[in-house]
This record gives structure tokens, C-alpha cells and sequence, in this order.
């Protein structure tokens, strides 16, 4: 996984991820249309897909609906770094199969940055910086949902024989 640097702040909260007023539907494509709109209303014109969100804490927080996973997800964006996510919001995104990595030094990546994901290493690498971090690793069980597309996508693999 690689791509660039979107950067935000801390408490972003599921509201500032997708605002209430776009949750008369669950089409993620419609969603996707309005991710991260009130915290940089240019955002989905500016990213790319394979882009990646680095925030601050509490990344998630507010209710626990799972349009905010959904909407990051089919908007392109590879996956979430932060040092914390809220709990809902963290098992959402494995639900939703939106891969996230806790990274306490989350702070120390810029926007604009290029930077690579690791999973079988454990490592972030910022290839603009020339660093690398180790991140919290993902429990086994929680990387299947990830690789499967989701707990729905899983459960049907599942069911199909196919894990």
C-alpha cells in the first residue's frame, strides 16, 4: 500500500468525516461524493485513490455509524494512520474492511508526504522523509476482514468454503 499524505487534526469526528445531511442514503458512491467535506470542502476534488488519511487522536469519534468507513473506503483512500481511533469507529473500518494502523508518531508525517504500508513487516515507511515507523500490528482475525473486503464479504467466504 502507497500513496499520499491527506493530514488532519485531532477529534475528527464521523460528522466531519460524512455529515448527517448526506445519510438519507448508504450508496457508497454517493457517500464518497462527501467525504471529509467539512473538514476540507475541496478534499475529493484534491485526493487521488490510493491516497492515505494520517489524523491526530481520537480519530472516528462521535456515533457510531458506519457510513464514515464506507465513505473513506469507496472514495479510494487506502487506508487511515493515527495514533488512536475511537473504538466504534475502529471496528467499523475492519467491518467495512478499511485497513487502519495506530501509529503514535502519526504527528511526525506531513501532508503531501509519500509514504508505503507494510503489513507484513509491521512498517510505515516515509519515502519522502527517508523514515520508518513501526505500527501497532492488526490481530490476524482483524486482517482477514481487511483482505476479505469486509465482515459481510468474509462471512460469505465463509459460507462458500473459500478461507
Amino acid at each position: 500500500m502507497q500513496g499520499k499524505v491527506w493530514k488532519f487534526g485531532e477529534n475528527i469526528d464521523t460528522d466531519l468525516i460524512i455529515a448527517a445531511r448526506y445519510l438519507n442514503t448508504s450508496d457508497p458512491k454517493e457517500l464518497a461524493k462527501h467525504v471529509m467535506e467539512d473538514a476540507d470542502l475541496d478534499f475529493v476534488s484534491k485526493m487521488s485513490s490510493g491516497d492515505i488519511i494520517v489524523a491526530g487522536e481520537n480519530f472516528g469519534c462521535g456515533s457510531s455509524r458506519e457510513h464514515a468507513p464506507i465513505a473513506i473506503k469507496a472514495s479510494g483512500i487506502n487506508a487511515v494512520i493515527a495514533p488512536t481511533f475511537a473504538r466504534i469507529f475502529y471496528r467499523n473500518a475492519f467491518n467495512m474492511g478499511l485497513p487502519i494502523f495506530e501509529l503514535k508518531e502519526a504527528n511526525e508525517i506531513d501532508e503531501g508526504d509519500m509514504i508505503k504500508i507494510d503489513m507484513d513487516r509491521g512498517e510505515i515507511i516515509n519515502i519522502t522523509k527517508a523514515q520508518t515507523y513501526k505500527f501497532i500490528p492488526i490481530p490476524p482475525f482483524m486482517q482477514q476482514l481487511v483482505d476479505a473486503g469486509g465482515l459481510i464479504e468474509f462471512a460469505s467466504k465463509e459460507i462458500k468454503g473459500e478461507h
